[in-house]
């Protein structure tokens, strides 16, 4: 927003080091919170380390020396436009603009780029992010609605800031689990499936909580059913072999309902306004993983102890020369040649660096994987690929209910279009009461944007790194840090737009601002610093907090500070550019959100 001014005086401070052999260090700027004034600071501390390791000049302590610097590039500086004057405190320059000139840069920023207001430069680096990629044959739940939404906001925090990003998924389409739900299928159900594709994808979740019943052993069971049970489960096993084999009758089977799984998740997908660039999938690396342990044990990197009855191993920490134990030894192809999840991962890493050119990979899975990609990304190094040192693991906590853990085994799961038809039908009834001047069909749409704000928002508020205990009634109170709270903001200043007699007018902000004024300008100048450090970060929760703050300070400006009932003209337009600003980068923060801004609610 200031680069002109910050480009001037860093080529000023360079000029200076290099005609006086100064060993510069990287210059960091940061925000000088409003105190009378708006500006940004830089330090020269560092600087001044250098030049005491370098022994050059004369011998003085390092915050002595720091200030003698920070005082000599003041001298240099002298007069700046836009900027009313510039300190040296304590090693740090200090530069603060005029007060009317900060206010009037930040609010014509905002609204001279609008939605494009707070995007980063372009960066070099591609970088993708893996997630919404729950196993098919289930029914999508709310916990895999945790991942979805931490992944795809993330991608779009990344995207924003400047990287080229690429959204993949990789649904589990294989095991045991999903043989379970074909062989039920098959055996009893063939021909009965439901007709929706969101009934149909919950309908196969209850096959597999229904097959678990049958399949489990009971206390006290007569030998009937033990006889009864362990047939099923040969048949199971046995289904499970003919899929390995290419059984064409199987094949079939599995891809039939496969497709029912994928049509809900694609369904869920638009519902959340996800689209996914690469699809992969467990089954299409399964093959290819097999060729990767070869090549493994070929760079001496595995060691295959099939000869002697055990499985192909990698000792990682031996491989890596650690002496204490962090990644231990993993197998990755077991003595039948069957592959683990981690050698799929493996030929999954490689389809990434290799076919799309991926500098940093992003794994948005739960907590409990977290070992297990840390021994993938480990096993990526030893094999050779640099972009192992990228490859990052975004953990989340559980997803529980107020009565316990979920688990799809015993059915004991909250399916997310059950919670969000339910969000949407709280909120509409409360539209239907108090929007009864609006047609029946803008009142579904708005209840639609504000159910589901508050679902996502839900999602986000709590560190990803936290659990959460999901309680329906809590996720759709709009009171405090909620998603609809936000979305009011970004309302009642369309509001106050509408109203307005007459069009933006150019403004100058060189009056008495209030201190909700001063707020509300520090919040938005805030936005492109934090897009930036919530995507470097890999944190969501820097964006869900600062969107927060953000509808915070405009709500306390709505109700202290009179825009439309100011008779001062010249007030008035400059507090309309403010309202037309400010609901521009609440909307840019809610669509970082994967949240939608409606005009009225």
């Amino acid at each position: 927003m200031f680069q002109k001014e910050q480009k001037f005086i860093e080529e000023k401070i360079k000029e200076y080091c290099t005609a006086n052999d100064i060993a510069l260090a990287e210059l960091k700027w940061q925000a000088i919170p409003f105190s009378g004034e708006w500006g940004f600071s830089t330090s020269f501390f560092q600087t001044a380390a250098n030049e005491a390791k370098r022994g050059t000049g004369a011998k003085v302590p390092v915050p002595q020396k720091a200030q003698e610097i920070a005082e000599q590039v003041k001298g240099q500086l002298g007069s700046v436009d836009g900027i009313s004057h510039i300190e040296a405190v304590k090693g740090y320059l200090n530069v603060y603009f005029k007060t009317s000139e900060y206010a009037n840069r930040v609010v014509e920023e905002v609204l001279k780029n609008g939605a494009e207001f707070g995007r980063g430069e372009a960066k070099t680096e591609t970088v993708m992010v893996e997630y919404a990629q729950p196993n098919t044959h289930h029914s999508f739940h709310i916990g895999h609605a945790r991942n979805t939404i931490l992944g795809e906001v993330l991608a779009r925090l990344v995207e924003f800031a400047g990287y080229k990003t690429i959204r993949a998924s990789y649904p589990g389409d294989l095991g045991l689990g999903v043989i379970t739900v074909m062989w039920m299928y098959d055996k009893f159900y063939k021909g009965k499936e439901p007709a929706g594709v969101h009934e149909r994808g919950q309908w196969l979740l209850k096959l597999y909580v229904e097959a678990n019943q049958l399949l489990e052993k009971k206390e006290n069971e007569t030998p009937e059913q033990t006889a009864q049970r362990e047939a099923y489960e040969a048949e199971r096993r046995e289904m499970y072999r003919k899929w390995d084999a290419g059984d064409e009758y199987v094949r079939e089977l599995w891809r039939e309902t496969r497709e029912w799984s994928l049509e809900e998740l694609r369904e869920v997908l638009h519902m959340l306004d996800v689209k996914i660039d690469v699809w992969f999938y467990e089954s299409e690396v399964d093959e290819p993983s097999k060729a990767i342990v070869d090549e493994l044990i070929a760079k001496d990197i595995a060691d295959d102890e099939r000869p002697e009855g055990g499985a192909v191993i990698v000792k990682i920490d031996e491989k890596l020369g650690l002496t204490k134990e962090k990644y231990r030894t993993n197998v990755i192809l077991r003595r039948d040649g069957t592959t683990l999840y981690l050698t799929k991962d493996l030929a999954l890493a490689k389809e990434k660096f290799e076919k799309y050119h991926v500098d940093r990979s992003i794994y948005v899975v739960d907590v409990r994987q977290s070992l297990h990609l840390q021994q993938a990304f480990a096993i990526l190094k030893l094999w050779g690929f640099p972009q192992a040192e990228k490859c990052y693991h975004l953990g989340y906590g559980f997803v529980s209910l107020p009565e316990g853990a979920m688990s799809s085994r015993k059915g004991r799961v909250v399916l997310f279009k059950e919670v969000a038809d339910e969000a949407v039908k709280r909120v509409l009834s409360v539209e239907a009461e108090k929007s009864v001047d609006i047609p029946a069909e803008e009142r579904q749409k708005i209840a639609t944007q504000i159910g589901l704000g508050a679902l996502i928002y839900s999602m986000l508020s709590v560190d990803n790194n936290k659990d959460i205990v999901f309680d329906i009634n809590e996720a759709l109170s709009f009171d405090g840090r909620t998603g609809p709270y936000i979305q009011n903001a970004h309302v009642r200043a369309s509001s106050i737009l509408k109203k307005a007699t007459t069009k933006l007018q150019p403004a100058a902000f060189d009056y008495e601002l209030t201190k909700q004024e001063i707020e509300l300008i520090e919040q938005m100048s805030q936005f492109p610093q934090k897009v930036q450090q919530a995507a470097e970060e890999y944190r969501p929760l820097v964006m869900a907090m600062y969107a927060y703050d953000l509808a915070n300070a405009f709500h306390s400006f709505y109700h202290a500070v009179p825009v439309l009932q100011n008779d001062d003209e010249k007030v008035k337009n400059a507090r309309l550019r403010l309202v037309a600003a400010a609901k521009q980068v609440v909307a840019n923060a809610l669509r970082l959100l994967d949240i939608q801004a409606p005009e009225v609610m």
